[in-house]
């Protein structure tokens, strides 16, 4: 099964993806409202929102993945894509994450540290993969090499913060990200 036929048999299901993508905010709603105030980074509640949050991210960062390549490699029009497939996943994830960043704070989620590690290390890669496909345009029309090794260095930064966040030990501690000049 390639995955394109994975994409053609999800939309063939649109209540199940409604069903899969509409509850998880619903649940981190509840959630909020299931416990006090500040009460929301003790157990049992900081591990159903780690679960929420893997189970919106995962697939989140998937449809990422698919819509950016179908809008920049693939040359494919959007319009033509379904949009339960491509773009439910995305406003799940960022609804989910809202809301829950609303009960708690994302330090006290068990694992979302290593989560964002993982989401920094695959945007990094899709901007590598962006930058060499189109090279050849940006180095003769208007860019300089100076310009692409300055962007190379910053993705680079990137993936060894997002390396690192992904496969640090429990015990070591939290690195901030990579701050950028003037920013």
């Amino acid at each position: 099964m390639t995955t394109r036929d994975l994409i053609q048999l999800a939309g063939q299901h649109p209540v199940g993806l409604l069903l899969a993508f509409v509850a998880p905010p619903v649940l981190a709603w509840l959630a909020g409202r299931g416990h006090g105030n500040e009460q929301g980074k003790h157990a049992p509640w900081k591990y159903l929102y780690a679960l929420l949050v893997y189970l919106v991210c995962v697939p989140g960062m998937f449809a990422a993945v698919i819509t950016a390549y179908t809008l920049f490699f693939s040359g494919e029009s959007l319009l033509d894509a379904n949009l339960l497939v491509y773009f439910l996943p995305l406003a799940s994830m960022v609804a989910t994450l809202v809301l829950i960043r609303k009960n708690v704070s994302f330090d006290d989620v068990p694992g979302f540290d290593r989560l964002t590690g993982l989401m920094v290390m695959v945007g990094g890669s899709f901007v590598i993969a962006l930058v060499i496909q189109k090279t050849r345009i940006f180095v003769f029309f208007g860019g300089s090499i100076e310009k692409l090794f300055l962007l190379a260095a910053g993705v680079f930064a990137l993936l060894k913060w997002g390396t690192y966040m992904l496969f640090r030990r429990a015990a070591e501690p939290k690195r901030e990200p990579p701050k950028f000049p003037g920013g």
